[in-house]
C-alpha cells in the first residue's frame, strides 16, 4: 500500500495539533486539501483515523496505533533535516585539524582565532605533533586535514597546498655573542654547540641535507621534541641552533638572543595544507581549509 511522505506529513500535523484548521496553517496549506488527505488515507487503510470533537479531532485506536510509528519517523527526518542546515550553515560541526608547533603559531592560530570569530558554534580539534605525525593522523583519518611544513614524505594519495613561507635564522645566546660580529659557514657551525629539532622531524632532515650539501656532517648536541623548545635552550647557552624569524623576533628586540649571519642564505620554507585526495569533507571543514587556502603563498604572516 502506497501513501506518499506528504500525506503521512499532514496526518502528523493533525494528529499533533488535533485540529484541522491549525494543522492547515502549520503546512501553509488549506483546510479543504488537509481534509480531502486525510480521507484519501481513511480509504486506502480501510479505517477511520480520526474522529470529530467539540474542538476539533482525536486520533481513533487505530489512528493512535499509526501515529505512534510516523511520529517516530517523522521527528527522525526533522532531527536529520535541523542536523543537515545546521551543518551546511555553519551552525554546528565540527573540524579536526593536524599540525605542528611552527605551522601552528605562524599561521594558524590567528586564521582559527578569525575563523572562530565568523563562525562561533563550529567545534575545532588540534592535534598538535610533528609533521610525520600529523600526516599520519591524516592517513589514518583522526584529522580533516594538516597544516605542516612543507614535506616531500607524503603519500600519493595526498595533496599539498602552500599556504605561506617562511624563514629561519641562526641565533644564540649571551655565551655565544662574539659569534654575531661575524658571519659563519656550515663548516663552522659543524664544531659548533648545535641544537635542534629531532632526528624524526621533516626540519631535522631539512638541515642534515643543508649541512651534507656543504660536505659536513650535523652531529647535534641537543635534539628537541618542538620548534618552540628551541628558544629557551639557546637563550640559556646550552647551544645555537635554527629557529623562524618571528619565534626571535622578541627576544631579539629584547636582548635575550643574538642573530649569527650565515655566509648563505637558508632556503626559504612553506607552511602547507595536506588533504587525503579520496576523502570529501563535512562542510565545516571545506569552509576552514577554503578560508586557509584563500590567503596562500603570503610570506611572513
Amino acid at each position: 500500500m502506497l501513501i506518499n511522505y506528504e500525506h503521512y506529513r499532514i496526518f502528523y500535523y493533525v494528529a499533533k495539533y488535533q485540529n484541522i484548521t491549525q494543522a492547515a496553517a502549520a503546512l501553509m496549506s488549506s483546510q479543504p486539501n488537509v481534509t480531502r488527505t486525510i480521507k484519501q488515507m481513511e480509504k486506502k487503510f480501510g479505517c477511520a483515523l480520526f474522529v470529530r470533537t467539540a474542538r476539533g479531532v482525536k486520533l481513533t485506536a487505530e489512528g493512535e496505533k499509526l501515529y505512534e510509528h510516523v511520529a517516530v519517523a517523522y521527528d527522525h527526518i526533522e532531527a536529520g533535516e535541523k542536523e543537515l542546515t545546521g551543518r551546511l550553515t555553519l551552525q554546528e560541526g565540527a573540524v579536526a585539524i593536524g599540525t605542528g608547533e611552527v605551522a601552528l603559531h605562524l599561521l594558524l592560530l590567528k586564521k582559527l582565532s578569525e575563523f572562530h570569530t565568523l563562525y562561533p558554534k563550529v567545534r575545532l580539534k588540534i592535534t598538535n605533533g610533528s609533521t610525520p605525525q600529523s600526516l599520519k593522523a591524516l592517513d589514518t583519518g583522526a584529522v580533516d586535514f594538516s597544516v605542516v611544513t612543507e614535506s616531500n614524505e607524503m603519500s600519493p594519495q595526498m595533496k599539498s597546498i602552500p599556504l605561506c613561507s617562511f624563514r629561519e635564522i641562526l641565533i644564540c645566546g649571551s655565551q655565544y655573542r662574539s659569534l654575531a660580529d661575524k658571519t659563519i659557514g656550515f663548516g663552522d657551525l659543524a664544531k659548533l654547540p648545535y641544537v635542534c629539532l629531532d632526528r624524526t622531524t621533516i626540519t631535522y632532515k631539512f638541515y642534515r641535507n643543508l649541512f651534507l650539501s656543504e660536505g659536513q656532517e650535523m652531529n647535534p648536541d641537543i635534539e628537541v621534541a618542538t620548534s618552540d623548545m628551541i628558544l629557551p635552550v639557546v637563550e640559556n647557552n646550552l647551544g645555537i641552533g635554527f629557529v623562524p624569524e618571528q619565534f626571535a623576533a622578541q627576544p631579539l628586540k629584547e636582548g635575550r638572543v643574538y642573530k649569527i649571519n650565515m655566509d648563505k642564505e637558508i632556503p626559504q620554507r612553506h607552511i602547507c595544507m595536506v588533504k587525503d585526495k579520496g576523502r570529501s569533507l563535512s562542510a565545516a571543514a571545506d569552509r576552514l581549509a577554503s578560508y586557509l587556502s584563500a590567503g596562500r603563498l603570503s610570506e611572513n604572516p
